[in-house]
């Protein structure tokens, strides 16, 4: 004999199911408003990166500089980047 009859159970669930989905839906709600929080940001650099203003003042050139065709491309020269760490030979200092 179960423990609750079944006409009984059913109920529970069904609420069972129901505080699932809630749950669900909050989480799903809470990574959409991260998502795009993060997006926003994201957005809000790759501005100030494209911004010549703000590059002239930083003392480098733009992240990105426009070709002769009007489009944005990548700027090539690595003048910006930090320098490489090669390994050291020796173990220990």
């Amino acid at each position: 004999m179960p423990a609750l009859p079944l006409d009984e159970a059913g109920k529970y669930v069904a609420a069972a199911y129901l505080v699932f989905l809630t749950l669900l839906i909050v989480y799903v709600a809470i990574m959409g408003m991260k998502i795009a929080r993060i997006e926003k940001e994201v957005g809000e650099l790759l501005e100030l990166s494209e911004d010549p203003k703000v590059s002239e003042e930083a003392g480098r050139s733009p992240a990105v500089k426009p070709s002769q065709d009007g489009e944005q491309s990548p700027q090539t020269a690595r003048q910006d980047a930090s320098p490489e760490v090669t390994p050291s030979s020796g173990r220990g200092s």
